[in-house]
């Protein structure tokens, strides 16, 4: 199984949103909202979680082991 880093996946994310976005615009239907809108809150949202998990990496990954050691002897 192949694994995505957080700053490829936003890239990934990115890319698409921004494209998908444009391809909406140029489509001419109106109806579909406030597309910069939606594109600057999930590219903000999805960058706050990657910071999120760069930062508490080591945390979280000591709390998942510690909880797992409970359940495993108990």
């Amino acid at each position: 199984m192949r694994t995505i880093h957080a700053p490829r996946l936003l890239l990934l994310l990115g890319t698409s949103l921004l494209v998908r976005g444009g391809q909406t615009l140029r489509s001419g239907d109106h109806e579909r909202g406030d597309v910069p809108g939606w594109v600057m809150i999930t590219l903000m949202s999805a960058t706050l979680v990657a910071v999120i998990l760069f930062m508490a990496e080591e945390a979280l990954t000591t709390m998942f082991k510690a909880a797992m050691d409970k359940v495993n002897n108990p």
